[in-house]
């Protein structure tokens, strides 16, 4: 009998129970298949905008292969302003910044970097815009702002090797060439832990009648 009388009593509570919480229980449901839905949705739409993305990136860089480099810049526009988050705009800012060097408009190609530099996803990419950008402010005659830009960067990650050879370029530039081989010599030292150029590097030091081992200049 105890054992009726409990079970009888455990089904008046949970009747109870649903009958002030069961409006709560459907609510939460409700909203959790909701989410459900709303988060496909958004799934759905972030897969269309990164194709879309991926259209107009496409169109630029046949565009800009083709030397259409006018036409070229309408795609560019779109990506910057409807997809500005965009990996592919990131890489559109590189490439189209390449073109405006080539065409012999470097003074263009400097905002594009800029942006790259400041936007660009994944972060490895703003380590090569930086690199870039440094390059061209040297070519530009302004050896200090690619300091600057040397000087600043948070990190340099695998590219420790081509900003020493910049930094080298720039101590030349500016008429130290004792500092520009160091800083040869250091990036080919870096080397093994990232990307360069052993064979421009070895050709700068012996521009400089330089050893590329300090040790052989004693």
């Amino acid at each position: 009998m105890v054992e009726i009388y409990d079970s009888l009593e455990q089904s008046e509570r949970v009747k109870g129970w649903l009958r002030e919480n069961g409006s709560a229980i459907v609510i939460g449901l409700a909203l959790a298949f909701g989410g459900l839905f709303g988060f496909k949705q958004w799934q759905t739409w972030d897969q269309s905008k990164a194709r879309r993305a991926s259209a107009e990136y496409s169109v630029m860089v046949e565009l800009l292969d083709t030397e259409q480099l006018d036409a070229a810049v309408a795609n560019y526009e779109t990506l910057k302003e409807r997809f500005p988050n965009s990996n592919y705009t990131s890489l559109a800012s590189l490439r189209m910044a390449a073109a405006r060097v080539q065409a012999g408009q470097s003074e263009l190609a400097v905002g594009l970097l800029e942006h790259a530099m400041a936007n660009a996803e994944p972060p490895p990419l703003r380590v090569i815009a930086r690199e870039r950008l440094a390059r061209l402010k040297l070519d530009l005659g302004e050896p200090e702002a690619a300091l600057a830009l040397l000087d600043a960067t948070p990190t340099t990650t695998g590219f420790e090797s081509r900003f020493a050879e910049i930094r080298g370029d720039v101590l030349l530039a500016q008429g130290r060439p004792e500092q520009a081989a160091d800083e040869y010599r250091r990036a080919l030292d870096l080397q093994d832990t990232g990307v360069g150029f052993r064979g421009l590097l070895e050709m700068k030091l012996e521009a400089l009648g330089v050893a590329a081992d300090a040790e052989s200049d004693s």
